[in-house]
Protein backbone atom coordinates (compact mmCIF):
# COMPACT_ATOMS: atom_id res chain seq x y z
CA UNK A 1 0.00 0.00 0.00
CA UNK A 2 1.55 3.63 -1.21
CA UNK A 3 1.20 6.63 0.92
CA UNK A 4 -1.21 9.57 -0.43
CA UNK A 5 0.37 12.48 -3.18
CA UNK A 6 -0.57 15.32 -4.01
CA UNK A 7 -2.89 14.89 -5.86
CA UNK A 8 -4.69 12.50 -3.91
CA UNK A 9 -7.48 13.91 -2.03
CA UNK A 10 -9.68 12.27 1.08
CA UNK A 11 -13.51 13.50 1.82
CA UNK A 12 -15.27 12.48 5.59
CA UNK A 13 -18.81 12.54 5.90
CA UNK A 14 -20.07 12.11 9.84
CA UNK A 15 -23.56 11.89 9.62
CA UNK A 16 -26.51 11.10 12.09
CA UNK A 17 -26.63 7.32 11.02
CA UNK A 18 -23.56 6.39 8.90
CA UNK A 19 -19.62 7.79 8.20
CA UNK A 20 -18.53 7.63 4.83
CA UNK A 21 -15.27 8.09 3.41
CA UNK A 22 -14.47 8.81 -0.27
CA UNK A 23 -10.37 8.93 -1.43
CA UNK A 24 -10.32 10.19 -5.00
CA UNK A 25 -7.20 11.32 -7.67
CA UNK A 26 -8.30 14.95 -8.58
CA UNK A 27 -7.47 16.71 -11.86
CA UNK A 28 -8.57 20.29 -11.89
CA UNK A 29 -12.75 19.85 -11.49
CA UNK A 30 -12.82 15.97 -11.91
CA UNK A 31 -12.21 13.34 -9.14
CA UNK A 32 -10.67 9.92 -10.03
CA UNK A 33 -12.40 7.79 -7.30
CA UNK A 34 -10.51 5.10 -6.27
CA UNK A 35 -11.87 3.88 -2.73
CA UNK A 36 -15.11 4.35 -1.08
CA UNK A 37 -16.11 3.22 2.28
CA UNK A 38 -20.08 3.72 4.53
CA UNK A 39 -19.92 1.98 7.49
CA UNK A 40 -23.01 2.78 9.76
CA UNK A 41 -22.43 5.28 13.05
CA UNK A 42 -24.57 5.44 16.27
CA UNK A 43 -22.33 7.75 17.79
CA UNK A 44 -23.59 11.31 16.53
CA UNK A 45 -26.56 12.71 17.05
CA UNK A 46 -27.85 16.03 15.24
CA UNK A 47 -24.35 16.31 14.21
CA UNK A 48 -23.01 16.52 17.13
CA UNK A 49 -20.55 13.30 18.77
CA UNK A 50 -22.73 11.73 21.76
CA UNK A 51 -20.35 8.83 21.58
CA UNK A 52 -17.15 9.21 21.61
CA UNK A 53 -15.34 5.62 20.96
CA UNK A 54 -18.61 4.58 18.87
CA UNK A 55 -17.71 6.91 16.38
CA UNK A 56 -14.23 6.70 16.41
CA UNK A 57 -14.57 2.94 15.63
CA UNK A 58 -17.05 4.22 12.74
CA UNK A 59 -14.58 6.60 11.02
CA UNK A 60 -11.21 3.97 11.42
CA UNK A 61 -13.33 0.94 10.06
CA UNK A 62 -14.80 3.27 6.92
CA UNK A 63 -10.79 4.56 6.62
CA UNK A 64 -9.51 1.00 6.59
CA UNK A 65 -12.02 -0.16 4.04
CA UNK A 66 -11.08 2.94 1.78
CA UNK A 67 -7.53 2.30 1.96
CA UNK A 68 -7.91 -1.20 0.95
CA UNK A 69 -9.92 -0.53 -1.83
CA UNK A 70 -7.65 2.10 -3.10
CA UNK A 71 -4.76 0.65 -2.16
CA UNK A 72 -3.69 4.01 -0.86
CA UNK A 73 -2.87 4.92 2.70
CA UNK A 74 -4.68 8.37 3.68
CA UNK A 75 -3.57 10.43 7.14
CA UNK A 76 -6.00 13.44 6.75
CA UNK A 77 -9.47 14.03 5.11
CA UNK A 78 -11.29 16.96 4.29
CA UNK A 79 -14.92 16.88 7.33
CA UNK A 80 -18.13 17.94 6.89
CA UNK A 81 -20.37 19.54 9.37
CA UNK A 82 -23.99 20.36 9.43
CA UNK A 83 -26.82 20.36 11.64
CA UNK A 84 -28.74 22.56 14.23
CA UNK A 85 -25.07 23.51 15.99
CA UNK A 86 -24.49 25.68 12.69
CA UNK A 87 -25.07 29.13 11.83
CA UNK A 88 -25.17 31.54 9.10
CA UNK A 89 -25.96 34.99 8.18
CA UNK A 90 -24.73 38.01 5.74
CA UNK A 91 -22.19 40.56 6.26
CA UNK A 92 -20.79 43.49 4.69
CA UNK A 93 -17.16 45.07 4.25
CA UNK A 94 -15.93 48.16 3.32
CA UNK A 95 -12.25 49.09 2.71
CA UNK A 96 -10.28 52.46 0.78
CA UNK A 97 -8.16 50.96 -2.67
CA UNK A 98 -4.69 51.65 -1.47
CA UNK A 99 -3.36 52.61 -5.32
CA UNK A 100 -6.77 53.41 -6.74
CA UNK A 101 -6.78 49.79 -8.55
CA UNK A 102 -7.87 46.97 -6.90
CA UNK A 103 -5.23 44.48 -6.08
CA UNK A 104 -5.63 41.28 -4.64
CA UNK A 105 -4.35 42.54 -1.34
CA UNK A 106 -7.32 45.33 -1.08
CA UNK A 107 -9.66 41.85 -1.63
CA UNK A 108 -8.04 40.18 0.80
CA UNK A 109 -8.38 42.96 3.33
CA UNK A 110 -12.04 43.93 2.68
CA UNK A 111 -12.98 40.32 2.69
CA UNK A 112 -11.26 40.49 6.59
CA UNK A 113 -13.79 43.64 6.99
CA UNK A 114 -17.28 41.54 6.52
CA UNK A 115 -15.83 39.20 8.94
CA UNK A 116 -14.79 41.23 11.47
CA UNK A 117 -18.66 40.90 13.30
CA UNK A 118 -19.10 39.67 16.72
CA UNK A 119 -19.95 35.90 16.79
CA UNK A 120 -20.44 33.78 20.60
CA UNK A 121 -17.62 32.90 21.92
CA UNK A 122 -18.47 29.03 21.31
CA UNK A 123 -18.62 29.53 17.79
CA UNK A 124 -15.85 29.02 15.04
CA UNK A 125 -15.96 30.74 11.71
CA UNK A 126 -15.60 27.78 8.75
CA UNK A 127 -16.70 30.28 5.66
CA UNK A 128 -16.64 34.06 4.60
CA UNK A 129 -18.16 33.29 1.47
CA UNK A 130 -18.19 36.81 -0.90
CA UNK A 131 -21.45 37.29 -2.88
CA UNK A 132 -20.91 40.44 -4.72
CA UNK A 133 -18.09 43.42 -4.99
CA UNK A 134 -19.08 47.25 -5.29
CA UNK A 135 -16.32 49.63 -6.91
CA UNK A 136 -17.40 52.96 -6.15
CA UNK A 137 -20.70 53.25 -7.01
CA UNK A 138 -20.34 50.25 -9.62
CA UNK A 139 -22.17 47.21 -8.48
CA UNK A 140 -22.64 43.74 -9.44
CA UNK A 141 -18.87 42.81 -9.74
CA UNK A 142 -17.67 39.40 -8.95
CA UNK A 143 -13.94 40.24 -9.67
CA UNK A 144 -12.61 43.63 -8.72
CA UNK A 145 -9.27 42.92 -9.52
CA UNK A 146 -7.76 45.21 -11.85
CA UNK A 147 -10.82 47.90 -11.44
CA UNK A 148 -10.29 51.63 -10.93
CA UNK A 149 -11.79 53.55 -8.32
CA UNK A 150 -11.14 54.62 -4.63
CA UNK A 151 -13.67 52.16 -2.14
CA UNK A 152 -14.57 48.60 -1.92
CA UNK A 153 -16.98 46.88 -0.87
CA UNK A 154 -18.16 43.41 -0.41
CA UNK A 155 -21.19 41.40 0.42
CA UNK A 156 -20.50 37.44 2.63
CA UNK A 157 -22.11 34.92 3.19
CA UNK A 158 -20.51 34.03 6.67
CA UNK A 159 -20.92 30.14 8.34
CA UNK A 160 -20.32 29.22 11.77
CA UNK A 161 -20.43 25.94 14.23
CA UNK A 162 -19.97 25.23 17.26
CA UNK A 163 -16.53 24.91 18.88
CA UNK A 164 -16.56 22.36 21.32
CA UNK A 165 -18.45 20.24 18.36
CA UNK A 166 -15.97 20.80 15.63
CA UNK A 167 -13.01 19.73 18.51
CA UNK A 168 -15.19 16.36 19.55
CA UNK A 169 -15.08 15.71 15.89
CA UNK A 170 -11.57 16.05 15.76
CA UNK A 171 -10.98 14.12 18.82
CA UNK A 172 -12.60 10.94 17.22
CA UNK A 173 -11.09 11.16 13.67
CA UNK A 174 -7.39 11.64 15.63
CA UNK A 175 -8.39 8.48 17.93
CA UNK A 176 -8.73 6.94 14.28
CA UNK A 177 -5.75 7.67 13.28
CA UNK A 178 -7.24 10.49 10.84
CA UNK A 179 -6.18 14.26 10.94
CA UNK A 180 -8.82 16.69 10.00
CA UNK A 181 -7.50 19.12 7.35
CA UNK A 182 -10.39 21.47 8.07
CA UNK A 183 -14.13 21.41 7.93
CA UNK A 184 -16.43 22.77 5.22
CA UNK A 185 -20.33 22.92 5.42
CA UNK A 186 -21.92 19.90 4.08
CA UNK A 187 -24.44 21.13 1.64
CA UNK A 188 -22.06 23.93 0.30
CA UNK A 189 -20.11 20.92 -0.28
CA UNK A 190 -22.92 18.80 -1.86
CA UNK A 191 -24.31 21.75 -4.20
CA UNK A 192 -20.03 22.08 -5.28
CA UNK A 193 -21.03 18.27 -6.22
CA UNK A 194 -24.19 18.94 -8.37
CA UNK A 195 -25.02 22.08 -9.61
CA UNK A 196 -23.11 23.47 -12.75
CA UNK A 197 -22.43 27.52 -12.80
CA UNK A 198 -25.37 27.92 -15.06
CA UNK A 199 -27.64 26.73 -12.06
CA UNK A 200 -25.59 28.85 -9.63
CA UNK A 201 -26.67 31.86 -11.46
CA UNK A 202 -29.74 31.54 -12.81
CA UNK A 203 -30.82 30.84 -8.81
CA UNK A 204 -31.36 27.37 -7.13
CA UNK A 205 -31.46 25.84 -3.74
CA UNK A 206 -29.42 23.00 -2.69
CA UNK A 207 -31.48 20.78 -0.08
CA UNK A 208 -30.01 17.92 1.49
CA UNK A 209 -32.55 15.46 3.12
CA UNK A 210 -30.21 14.10 5.56
CA UNK A 211 -31.16 11.46 8.50
CA UNK A 212 -31.98 14.12 11.10
CA UNK A 213 -32.03 17.00 9.41
CA UNK A 214 -32.34 18.94 6.22
CA UNK A 215 -30.02 21.54 5.24
CA UNK A 216 -30.58 24.26 2.33
CA UNK A 217 -28.47 26.44 0.52
CA UNK A 218 -29.76 28.73 -2.06
CA UNK A 219 -27.63 30.13 -4.78
CA UNK A 220 -27.97 33.53 -6.84
CA UNK A 221 -25.73 35.14 -9.44
CA UNK A 222 -23.19 32.70 -8.73
CA UNK A 223 -22.68 33.16 -5.22
CA UNK A 224 -24.43 31.68 -2.12
CA UNK A 225 -26.58 33.79 -0.63
CA UNK A 226 -28.72 32.07 2.24
CA UNK A 227 -28.76 28.74 4.47
CA UNK A 228 -30.39 27.07 7.16
CA UNK A 229 -31.01 23.53 8.33
CA UNK A 230 -34.41 22.32 8.72
CA UNK A 231 -34.48 19.88 11.87
CA UNK A 232 -36.30 17.04 10.01
CA UNK A 233 -35.06 13.80 8.10
CA UNK A 234 -35.23 10.40 7.17
CA UNK A 235 -34.68 9.12 10.76
CA UNK A 236 -38.31 10.44 11.44
CA UNK A 237 -39.47 8.29 8.37
CA UNK A 238 -38.18 5.37 10.27
CA UNK A 239 -39.39 6.12 13.37
CA UNK A 240 -42.84 6.14 11.85
CA UNK A 241 -42.21 2.94 9.81
CA UNK A 242 -40.73 1.58 13.13
CA UNK A 243 -44.07 3.04 15.22
CA UNK A 244 -46.78 2.06 12.56
CA UNK A 245 -45.75 -1.13 11.00
CA UNK A 246 -44.38 -2.51 15.04
CA UNK A 247 -40.85 -3.15 13.93
CA UNK A 248 -37.56 -2.96 15.28
CA UNK A 249 -35.88 0.45 14.05
CA UNK A 250 -33.01 -1.51 12.04
CA UNK A 251 -35.25 -3.77 10.58
CA UNK A 252 -37.61 -0.04 9.56
CA UNK A 253 -34.78 1.63 7.89
CA UNK A 254 -33.72 -1.23 5.73
CA UNK A 255 -37.62 -1.71 4.51
CA UNK A 256 -38.11 1.77 3.80
CA UNK A 257 -34.77 1.72 1.52
CA UNK A 258 -36.15 -1.41 -0.20
CA UNK A 259 -39.71 -0.52 -0.49
CA UNK A 260 -40.55 2.78 0.67
CA UNK A 261 -42.44 5.19 -1.51
CA UNK A 262 -43.45 9.03 -0.43
CA UNK A 263 -46.50 9.21 -2.48
CA UNK A 264 -49.35 6.08 -2.13
CA UNK A 265 -50.60 6.72 -5.53
CA UNK A 266 -47.44 5.49 -7.13
CA UNK A 267 -47.79 2.59 -5.71
CA UNK A 268 -49.59 0.27 -8.49
CA UNK A 269 -48.16 -3.12 -7.88
CA UNK A 270 -49.22 -5.30 -5.04
CA UNK A 271 -46.03 -6.56 -3.39
CA UNK A 272 -46.20 -7.78 0.10
CA UNK A 273 -43.63 -7.40 2.51
CA UNK A 274 -42.42 -9.85 5.34
CA UNK A 275 -41.70 -7.68 8.59
CA UNK A 276 -40.26 -8.66 11.55
CA UNK A 277 -42.12 -8.13 14.88
CA UNK A 278 -41.09 -7.05 18.13
CA UNK A 279 -41.00 -9.21 21.68
CA UNK A 280 -40.73 -13.09 19.93
CA UNK A 281 -43.58 -12.46 17.93
CA UNK A 282 -43.73 -13.82 14.27
CA UNK A 283 -43.40 -11.94 11.32
CA UNK A 284 -46.52 -10.17 9.35
CA UNK A 285 -46.80 -9.78 5.94
CA UNK A 286 -47.59 -6.08 5.08
CA UNK A 287 -48.21 -4.26 1.61
CA UNK A 288 -46.43 -1.46 0.05
CA UNK A 289 -48.94 0.71 -0.32
CA UNK A 290 -49.87 0.29 3.59
CA UNK A 291 -46.29 1.19 3.90
CA UNK A 292 -46.10 4.30 1.64
CA UNK A 293 -49.67 5.51 3.46
CA UNK A 294 -47.36 5.36 7.07
CA UNK A 295 -44.14 7.53 5.04
CA UNK A 296 -46.51 9.69 3.09
CA UNK A 297 -47.48 12.21 5.78
CA UNK A 298 -44.33 12.78 7.14
CA UNK A 299 -42.70 13.33 4.16
CA UNK A 300 -45.20 15.63 3.34
CA UNK A 301 -44.43 17.00 6.59
CA UNK A 302 -40.51 17.59 5.77
CA UNK A 303 -41.17 19.18 2.11
CA UNK A 304 -43.52 21.58 3.66
CA UNK A 305 -41.06 22.87 6.41
CA UNK A 306 -38.47 22.69 3.34
CA UNK A 307 -40.80 25.10 1.05
CA UNK A 308 -41.52 27.43 4.37
CA UNK A 309 -37.70 28.25 4.71
CA UNK A 310 -37.35 28.57 1.25
CA UNK A 311 -40.38 31.74 1.25
CA UNK A 312 -38.85 32.68 4.69
CA UNK A 313 -35.52 33.13 3.16
CA UNK A 314 -37.10 35.87 0.17
CA UNK A 315 -35.42 33.84 -2.63
CA UNK A 316 -38.11 31.59 -3.71
CA UNK A 317 -39.27 33.25 -6.69
CA UNK A 318 -35.55 33.55 -7.75
CA UNK A 319 -34.93 30.38 -8.07
CA UNK A 320 -34.81 29.73 -12.32
CA UNK A 321 -33.06 26.78 -11.83
CA UNK A 322 -35.88 25.01 -9.05
CA UNK A 323 -34.33 22.93 -6.18
CA UNK A 324 -32.04 19.85 -6.34
CA UNK A 325 -32.29 17.14 -3.77
CA UNK A 326 -29.48 15.49 -2.31
CA UNK A 327 -28.98 13.34 0.93
CA UNK A 328 -30.02 9.62 1.26
CA UNK A 329 -33.93 10.09 1.99
CA UNK A 330 -33.86 11.97 -1.32
CA UNK A 331 -33.53 8.39 -2.89
CA UNK A 332 -37.02 7.38 -1.97
CA UNK A 333 -39.17 6.45 -4.58
CA UNK A 334 -41.86 9.80 -5.44
CA UNK A 335 -39.67 12.39 -3.26
CA UNK A 336 -38.83 14.52 -6.32
CA UNK A 337 -42.02 13.74 -7.24
CA UNK A 338 -43.91 15.07 -4.33
CA UNK A 339 -41.02 17.64 -3.71
CA UNK A 340 -41.95 19.45 -7.37
CA UNK A 341 -45.73 19.14 -6.38
CA UNK A 342 -45.57 20.86 -2.97
CA UNK A 343 -42.86 23.19 -3.57
CA UNK A 344 -44.60 24.02 -7.21
CA UNK A 345 -41.23 24.62 -9.28
CA UNK A 346 -38.79 22.06 -11.17
CA UNK A 347 -37.03 19.72 -8.99
CA UNK A 348 -34.50 17.25 -9.51
CA UNK A 349 -32.55 14.43 -7.80
CA UNK A 350 -29.17 15.44 -7.33
CA UNK A 351 -25.86 13.82 -9.75
CA UNK A 352 -22.31 14.45 -9.00
CA UNK A 353 -20.54 15.76 -12.18
CA UNK A 354 -16.78 14.78 -13.62
CA UNK A 355 -16.75 11.77 -11.82
CA UNK A 356 -14.23 8.33 -13.71
CA UNK A 357 -13.44 5.43 -11.63
CA UNK A 358 -15.97 3.74 -9.41
CA UNK A 359 -18.38 6.40 -10.78
CA UNK A 360 -21.03 3.80 -10.22
CA UNK A 361 -20.78 3.04 -6.70
CA UNK A 362 -20.79 6.87 -6.14
CA UNK A 363 -23.56 8.21 -8.18
CA UNK A 364 -26.24 8.34 -5.99
CA UNK A 365 -26.83 11.52 -3.79
CA UNK A 366 -25.99 10.08 -0.91
CA UNK A 367 -22.42 10.97 -1.67
CA UNK A 368 -22.70 14.34 -2.89
CA UNK A 369 -21.08 15.59 0.00
CA UNK A 370 -18.18 13.39 0.32
CA UNK A 371 -17.20 14.26 -3.34
CA UNK A 372 -17.91 18.07 -2.66
CA UNK A 373 -15.49 17.85 -0.13
CA UNK A 374 -13.10 16.53 -1.85
CA UNK A 375 -13.57 19.13 -4.87
CA UNK A 376 -13.60 22.18 -2.18
CA UNK A 377 -10.78 20.37 -0.01
CA UNK A 378 -8.18 20.37 -2.92
CA UNK A 379 -9.47 23.89 -3.69
CA UNK A 380 -7.89 24.87 -0.75
CA UNK A 381 -5.30 23.09 -0.40
CA UNK A 382 -3.80 24.76 -3.42
CA UNK A 383 -4.68 28.16 -2.11
CA UNK A 384 -2.71 27.78 1.35
CA UNK A 385 0.55 29.31 1.37
CA UNK A 386 2.87 26.32 1.43
CA UNK A 387 1.04 25.18 -1.13
CA UNK A 388 1.07 27.89 -3.27
CA UNK A 389 4.98 27.98 -2.73
CA UNK A 390 5.70 24.27 -3.71
CA UNK A 391 3.62 25.16 -6.78
CA UNK A 392 5.73 27.80 -7.11
CA UNK A 393 8.51 26.06 -7.22
CA UNK A 394 7.81 23.21 -9.24
CA UNK A 395 6.91 25.51 -11.80
CA UNK A 396 10.41 27.18 -11.84
CA UNK A 397 11.76 24.01 -12.23
CA UNK A 398 9.67 23.22 -14.94
CA UNK A 399 10.71 26.18 -16.65
CA UNK A 400 14.49 25.80 -16.09
CA UNK A 401 14.67 22.22 -17.39
CA UNK A 402 12.33 23.15 -20.88
CA UNK A 403 15.20 26.06 -21.24
CA UNK A 404 17.84 23.71 -21.09
CA UNK A 405 16.47 21.27 -23.96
Amino acid sequence: MITTNMNVVAGLDIGTSKVSIVIARVQQKTLEVIGVSSVACNGIKKGAVVNIEATTEAIKKAREEAELMSGVKISSAWAGVSASHVSSFNSTGMVAIRDKEVRRDDVERVVEAAQAVAIKEDRELLHVLPQTFIVDSQSSIRDPIGMSGVRLEVGAHLVAANSMTLINLRKCAYKANLQINGFILETLAAAEAVLSNDEKDLGVAVVDIGAASSDIIIYQNGSVVFSCVVPVGGAHLTHDISIGLRTPATNAEEIKIKFGAAMANLITDNDVIEVASVGGRSARSVSRSSLAEVIEPRAEEIITLIHDAIRKSGYADMLGAGVVLTGGASQLEGMAELAEYIIEMPVRKACALNIMGLKEVVNSPSYATVLGLILLGSEKQKNTPAMAKATTFIEKIKNEISQLF
